[in-house]
């Protein structure tokens, strides 16, 4: 715990951590864009069966067009089949001819797309519609499970090598990837590069959030979660805006990757974690960092007082814990306290995002305008986060996170009793849900970075977003079961979402702590005492087996 004395004796929350901030919290602005992208740019334009020979004009609507277009049940024309005659005598109201009995057959000379609201999307691109329009849904998979790859790789490389270099490699490789997507020329080579895009997201979000918080005094924590929080959230009300103005999905792809050069560029001005570097035996350097750290917030006093041996005098518990041991991912189930964090973290990572995106990659369903759902469903989260903030401040972490995820699990459920007519309340209902789960996810990055100490953090930030992206790929998939039974999808979020919610009354609080350095840290100060009357409940025998896998209990008190 000692490096949260050094913070404070170089500036504390100070104009370097000021700075700091606002660098690491840019590129979120854009990951927003990315995650969400596919609203736009695989928006489904009106279209239909394109019509024999000279028949066609292009037009939706005529006497062509309704001689060779069926109508469905609900009395729209079908955008998947055409007469395969023309059926003139059908128009004539006082005809006896049944529709029933025209041959149909599937659109076999392609479609005729409506480009009047978006004059290009990979779907009339690639013509991802009809017996196709499950590849929509799948090349968002695709990209989730991107995210999911980069949250393995890039939270173990962190650890091993450092924040910066991995930050540094991921901004860059998200500018790549996104301008190679951009002019991708067939359906495959564009799932290659969004499913490369999305790894490089994840190795921006753990990296900089490590960063920010490896930083950042304990008191300040909250409030700087919250404010990078609200980056995503205007990233989000950025995307509409950059969607209404480039109406092409090629353009709108490469104006939301190009800004990542920029963002690898300043971030070799970031320096690494001194934590981190600390805690690796790399002193020269993290006593290097400090001292800037010091010069900048005007600390000139303490300059000489950071040296080698004073740190390690100051730190020599952790350092000694540190070096005594080899973390992998196998220590974040190795000891009680940590293995019931991991586990519970998962479930909520997992529900938060697995249901963030059943509501939010599918905008169309709800009828408006996808400019204005996109526009209520991202302001939401202004609200949300600044009633986070003051929860997260002066209830707790774990009360965030527990209510969140059982509001928005009720929430998803009450829609599915409210009748379609009434649009406007299941409208209501989704948006306060979307808006509970962003709370959730501003919860989620700040909670996870304070229950994990500094030699497994990205480790486990990495385990969390993994759980997270996983959620993101099969929520997707999840939407498709819509095709068996109509609220099947909603009630598969929600009770994922309570059932999480439930889960997470079994973290420990972390208010006003400082963060762990070490898992002996972590494992001494959740240690729960058997005489506690608050616990006995918990203790009895048809728990102890569930609470072994959770809690050390002390046994000599």
């Amino acid at each position: 715990m000692a490096f949260q004395q050094i913070l404070i004796r170089t500036g504390g929350m100070g104009r370097f951590q000021i700075i700091h901030v606002i660098l690491l919290s840019l590129p979120v602005f854009m990951l927003a864009s990315h995650n969400l992208l596919q609203n736009f740019t695989a928006a489904i334009p009106k279209h239909r069966c394109r019509l024999n020979g000279s028949w066609e004009d292009g037009r939706f609507t005529g006497v062509w067009v309704d001689a060779s277009i069926p109508h469905e049940s609900n009395g729209k024309p079908s955008s998947c089949l055409r007469y395969t005659n023309l059926q003139f005598h059908l128009l004539n109201v006082n005809s006896t001819g049944n529709a029933s009995d025209a041959n149909t057959e599937t659109c076999v000379d392609g479609w005729i797309y409506d480009d009047s609201e978006y004059s290009s999307t990979i779907i009339n691109e690639w013509d991802l519609v009809c017996s196709n329009h499950r590849k929509r849904r799948l090349a968002q998979s695709i990209y989730m499970s991107g995210v999911l790859v980069g949250s393995i790789v890039f939270g173990g490389l962190s650890d091993k090598f450092g924040r910066r270099p991995l930050n540094i490699w991921s901004n860059l490789q998200m500018c790549v990837a996104g301008i190679c997507a951009s002019v991708a020329p067939s359906y495959i080579l564009y799932c290659v590069f969004r499913f490369l895009t999305g790894t490089a997201l994840s190795g921006i979000i753990l990296n900089s959030y490590s960063l920010i918080v490896e930083w950042i005094p304990t008191e300040s924590r909250a409030l700087t979660s919250t404010a990078t929080g609200y980056c995503y959230t205007m990233g989000q009300l950025i995307l509409v805006g950059l969607a209404y103005m480039i109406r092409d999905w090629r353009m709108l792809q490469l104006a939301v990757s190009l800004p990542f050069f920029i963002y690898f560029v300043y971030t070799w001005w970031i320096p690494e974690s001194s934590r981190w570097l600390i805690l690796g035996g790399k002193y020269e350097q993290a006593i290097k960092d400090i001292k800037k750290v010091a010069r900048i917030n005007r600390k000139t006093e303490e300059v000489e007082k950071l040296t080698v041996q004073a740190v390690k005098y100051d730190m020599q518990q952790e350092i000694k814990a540190a070096s005594q041991a080899k973390y992998s991912t196998l220590h974040l189930i190795k000891t009680p306290v940590i293995r019931r964090t991991t586990i519970c973290m998962c479930c909520a990572w997992f529900s938060t995002s697995f249901a963030y995106y059943g509501l939010a990659m599918d905008l169309q369903k709800f009828g408006l305008s996808i400019y204005i759902i996109q526009v209520i469903f991202g302001s939401v989260d202004i609200p949300a986060k600044f009633l986070s903030y003051f929860v997260l401040t002066y209830l707790g972490r774990r009360i965030l996170q527990a209510s969140a995820l059982i509001l928005a699990g009720a929430a998803i459920l009450v829609t599915i009793f409210v009748p379609e007519e009434l649009s406007v309340v299941q409208i209501v209902m989704a948006v306060f849900g979307k808006g509970c789960l962003a709370a959730s996810f501003s919860c989620l990055f700040l909670f996870t970075g304070e229950l994990y100490p500094t030699v497994i953090r990205q480790s486990g930030m990495g385990m969390g977003t993994m759980m997270a992206r996983l959620g993101g790929i099969i929520a997707p998939l999840v939407q498709m079961t819509a095709d068996y039974y109509q609220h099947l999808p909603l009630i598969i979020f929600s009770l994922s979402s309570v059932g999480s919610g439930v889960a997470a009354l079994f973290l420990p609080e972390t208010l006003g702590v400082p963060l762990p350095e070490t898992i002996e840290d972590v494992e001494r100060l959740v240690t729960i005492p058997v005489e506690d009357p608050s616990t006995a409940l918990l203790l009895s025998k048809s728990n102890r087996f569930l609470l072994a896998m959770f809690v050390t209990v002390d046994e000599s008190i």
